[in-house]
């Protein structure tokens, strides 16, 4: 391929060498692609660097759009920014690694979300240069799994637990990180990984993050940040969403930074398209370079934004139930709302002037608009002195008593400190006495609704007192809110403020529109429609199960509880939820049926194909619940064994599932160190928040990943491949035979079963392709996925699709298909030989090839498919079963009975081309089968095989019906033949 000197040169560049000119023609000015004239100059441009190398091009683009059609800001309107010569451009080209793709795809189901974030740089300077990935996750994420691959280097992810440190320093760091707030945006942390890539080499860095969708203000809202710092030849995200009870509304926001929005369009963003069923729906965003140029130069795009909601039984809600876990989703609706009692503390402090109190007085005028009649309020400034509105009552809502609140709150003038301690206790002490007084406690809502953007600085200011004090003054009666706005907010006491007195914490950028966002917090919980809610299930039926106590629930919430099942043959699960609703007390029950596996399971849907974790969402939301529940309550308790106990607990449940939390650590392991080291500086990985102490610090260990031999494999004919076609060899009687078996999508066959001897079971899971024109079948079936399980010496399995190798013998890795790679431990090893084949080797004894099928652009009958041969079968017993295991150890015989003659034995030599005339008869276990002669094209379609085909499905050559070998999933190791006893 071309080089980039190689390239079509640049307008500038075919001018004079001895000039400099400017890429705009004379005359035009301001924003470079705001004129028509270039806007096809820049089509033109892009038309011209595909000229180029098939990945240059549009680096080179990328980078060209990047350093010379800016407009400085420095300059006038009407000047454009002057560009070098191409020699100077194309030196400036390797200054750092260019980002050739960036890609995300997310699946969620039933509101969980999986996010694989994909980043490709080349270095394609002269010297190494360091790579940096760097992404902005939401706060409430987990960390799942992490990977680079720095040219052939293979760098793994391996979440372990972190050391105990008794040091207050050490608590103090850990009290720290346990805050979702950390990191420099609302909301979010920024994970960062770097590493040094050689000249001419490309890195890929991968990143996974799992999360549990919250529904406010009746949507759930999906949020990917699209930041990769530069312009990028290849931007894709890609979100795939399955609800079960179906979606009832969906919308794609404009891009955002911050609360501000890039574009001034409503409309989404460019290129966006949308997809959707009753259940399903899928949304693409990919833009082209020039769409990026237009949203951002600099490669910061900003927010994509997904926002939805599903639909609802009006009653008990929605419980999910897969593989032993049940997830319920309770969102009442149609409710008259409870009257509210709620008392606004304002920080009125000297630090609260200019924007800051002017917005909070913008949003408090809005807030008590939307006040209901039967609510009542009042309203307390603090600084060093308090301000009361009104004197030891809350007042109902009139025009009267509005009217006069927005007068108080327009007085309010900034001065002094922050008496946080004072302003707690008299908001709460005037609270419990109007609660006392007007026996409401079990007839509305009562709320303490704080605002602040400082410390403690008068009155008490110790946090653990402040902390003591507030418990001791709330005493349960009530839920408080708190609210800090700016960066001078101790964030850590107003969410452990919140946190211990049924509330939450939310926190506003002082750059931003703090009134509309205050508002939008008032929103979430400016309705009540429940009360003292409680979810019960049988304790008999489920175990571990999470948080079923609710002092609250807002309207356009939503309760979310998860537990694992005790009995899962039981048939049902009863569940009762009882609330209270003004005056009336709700008692809501019924049963759901537990063995509804077809409702929930996701197998075959459509973008739903990646990753087994999704197929078990019910549990990593159970998981990711539990943790978070045990991070809260470590957070809260002040009680040394009791958060030594709790950080136990999520640091098990953290290890299992392999997240990262602040009590466990992600250590960076390079795979299979089989070459000595080479001089190349390991990678790094930082983060903000919770993920510094997790990530930062570790040495990679030395070594490279070995490389697989690139000479032609060397397999027996007994195989699976192709619609699918089977054959099977049987070398003491030099014949081959072949069968075909017309399964059904998403069917999952054991092709091998010694689960009792050797450990081993390969199963085969099939996807659907339409038949090709004027074929004989409606529809075609090939293999989309091999799994291939080991117990002995340790379980381990290796899971195997056309793009991706999956490795799990207790650590879990992923390696991409179009990568040579070797990796392996405990007596299995994988080896991937890029975009042919994969070769996986049992305890020296056993190997199976899986040979991958891909079209570059395939027809709408065509699928990208995998082939199964087993290379050698020495370690598999004789007990050895499934579709292929069971001819492993047996000998047929052939004979032919001449039209009109007697039957004779027929030549054991496939190769030669039988008597048409005669009618053929395969004697295999006792067994009488028909048989025809064919020839089947195998290994890829290289070579030709002659075989004895046997029809209808294998019937009378395979013990049993081709059923009897369906299994009930891919990791499905039965305990025989089939899952029968019909045999």
């Amino acid at each position: 391929s071309a080089s980039p000197a190689d390239s079509p040169s640049p307008p500038a560049a075919r001018s004079s060498p001895n000039t400099e000119r400017a890429f705009l023609p004379p005359g035009v000015g301001g924003d470079p692609l705001a004129t028509p004239f270039t806007m096809i100059f820049l089509l033109w441009l892009s038309w011209g660097f595909s000229l180029a190398s098939g990945q240059q091009d549009s680096e080179l683009l990328a980078r060209y759009l990047e350093e010379t059609l800016m407009v400085d800001s420095n300059f006038p309107d009407h000047v454009a920014r002057r560009v070098p010569r191409q020699g100077r451009f194309l030196q400036r080209l390797e200054t750092r690694p260019r980002m050739a793709e960036f890609t995300v795809k997310s699946t969620i189901i039933s509101r969980y979300a999986f996010t694989t974030v994909s980043c490709t740089m080349v270095n394609s300077g002269s010297e190494a240069k360091e790579g940096t990935f760097e992404m902005q996750i939401p706060a409430a994420a987990f960390i799942s799994n992490f990977t680079m691959i720095i040219g052939d280097r293979i760098y793994h992810g391996e979440v372990t637990a972190k050391e105990k440190r008794t040091s207050k320093g050490a608590k103090e760091r850990d009290d720290k990180h346990s805050s979702p707030t950390d990191g420099g945006e609302n909301g979010v942390e920024t994970f960062k990984a770097s590493g040094t890539i050689p000249r001419k080499t490309q890195a890929i860095f991968t990143l996974h993050y799992e999360e549990l969708l919250q529904r406010r203000l009746g949507k759930y809202e999906y949020t990917v940040s699209v930041r990769p710092q530069q312009l990028v030849g290849r931007l894709r995200v890609e979100v795939n969403i399955l609800e079960n009870s179906g979606i009832s509304s969906l919308e794609v926001l404009p891009l955002q930074r911050g609360s501000k929005k890039v574009l001034d369009d409503i409309s989404p963003p460019p290129s966006t398209v949308i997809g959707q069923t009753k259940t399903l729906a899928k949304v693409t965003f990919s833009p082209s370079l020039v769409q990026q140029t237009q949203i951002a130069r600099n490669g910061i795009l900003g927010d994509f934004i997904i926002r939805y909601d599903v639909n609802r039984e009006p009653s008990i809600g929605d419980v999910q139930i897969l593989n032993g876990y049940f997830v319920h989703y309770f969102a009442p609706r149609d409710l008259p709302p409870l009257p509210k009692n709620v008392v606004f503390v304002l920080d009125i402090s000297a630090s609260m002037v200019g924007a800051k109190l002017r917005q909070t007085k913008d949003a408090l005028f809005t807030i008590l608009r939307d006040l209901r009649p039967e609510d009542h309020f009042n309203i307390i400034g603090f600084s060093n002195r308090l301000k009361v509105w009104q004197q030891d009552h809350l007042v109902p809502v009139t025009p009267n008593n509005i009217r006069d609140a927005k007068k108080y709150i327009h007085s309010m003038s900034p001065t002094g400190g922050t008496n946080i301690n004072e302003a707690v206790q008299t908001s709460a002490k005037l609270l419990n006495n109007y609660i006392a007084q007007n026996d409401i406690d079990a007839r509305s809502v009562s709320l303490m609704i704080f605002l602040t953007d400082g410390r403690p600085t008068v009155g008490e200011t110790q946090s653990s007192k402040i902390l003591s004090n507030t418990k001791e003054a709330i005493r349960e009666k009530f839920c408080l809110f708190t609210i800090g706005i700016g960066n001078d907010v101790d964030y850590k006491l107003l969410e452990r403020m919140s946190l211990e007195n049924c509330g939450i914490m939310r926190r506003i950028q002082e750059n931003e529109d703090a009134a509309a966002q205050l508002k939008g917090f008032y929103d979430e919980i400016g309705t009540p429609l429940l009360s003292n809610i409680r979810v019960d299930y049988p304790k008999d039926s489920v175990e571990q199960v999470t948080q079923n106590l609710f002092p609250n629930y807002f309207n356009g919430s939503e309760i979310v509880i998860a537990g694992k099942l005790i009995e899962r043959n039981s048939g049902k699960l009863h569940v009762e939820v009882t609330a209270s609703n003004a005056n009336k007390y709700i008692l809501l029950k019924t049963d759901v049926a537990i063995d509804v596996p077809s409702k929930n399971d996701i197998r075959g849907s459509p973008g739903m194909e990646d990753g087994k974790e999704a197929e078990n969402y019910a549990e990593r939301a159970w998981s990711y619940l539990t943790i978070k529940e045990l991070l809260t309550s470590w957070l809260k308790s002040d009680d040394s064994e009791e958060r030594e106990h709790l950080m136990d607990k999520a640091k098990s449940l953290a290890l299992t599932y392999n997240f990262i939390t602040p009590f466990t650590s992600l250590k960076m392991k390079e795979l299979q160190a089989d070459r000595p080291k080479e001089d190349h500086p390991s990678p790094s990985t930082e983060a903000i928040g919770e993920r510094v102490q997790s990530l930062q610090g570790h040495k990679v260990p030395p070594g490279v990943p070995k490389q697989p031999d690139k000479q032609r494999i060397k397999i027996s004919k007994t195989s699976a491949d192709g619609d699918p076609h089977f054959v099977i060899d049987f070398p003491s009687s030099k014949l081959a035979v072949c069968f075909n078996i017309d399964g059904q999508p998403g069917d999952i066959l054991r092709l091998v079963s010694d689960h009792n001897e050797s450990g081993v079971t390969v199963n085969g899971q099939l996807i659907g392709a339409p038949a090709p024109p004027n074929g004989h079948k409606k529809q075609r079936t090939y293999f989309s996925t091999i799994t291939i399980l080991s117990n002995k010496p340790e379980r381990s399995y290796v899971e195997i699709t056309p793009t991706k190798v999956i490795l799990d013998d207790g650590e879990r890795l992923i390696l991409p298909c179009d990568r040579s790679a070797t990796a392996g431990s405990s007596g299995l090893e994988v080896s991937i030989f890029a975009n042919s084949n994969v070769t996986v080797a049992i305890q020296g004894t056993i190997s199976f090839v899986i040979l991958i099928h891909q079209y570059k652009n395939p027809a709408p009958y065509q699928r990208n498919h995998l082939g199964f041969y087993i290379s050698s079968s020495k370690g598999l017993s004789p007990h050895s079963h499934g579709l292929l295991g069971q001819f492993l150890y047996h000998e047929v015989k052939l004979t032919q009975d001449p039209l009109g003659g007697s039957p004779q034995l027929a030549s054991q030599n496939s190769t030669e081309e039988p008597n048409p005339r005669a009618v053929n008869t395969l004697k295999v276990k006792g067994r009488l089968v028909p048989v025809v002669w064919k020839q089947r094209k195998i290994y890829n379609g290289e070579q030709e095989v002659n075989c004895w085909f046997a029809k209808n499905n294998a019937d009378k050559l395979i013990d049993g019906d081709y059923k009897d070998y369906l299994a009930a999933h891919p990791f499905d190791m039965g305990t025989g033949f089939g899952m029968t006893n019909r045999l």
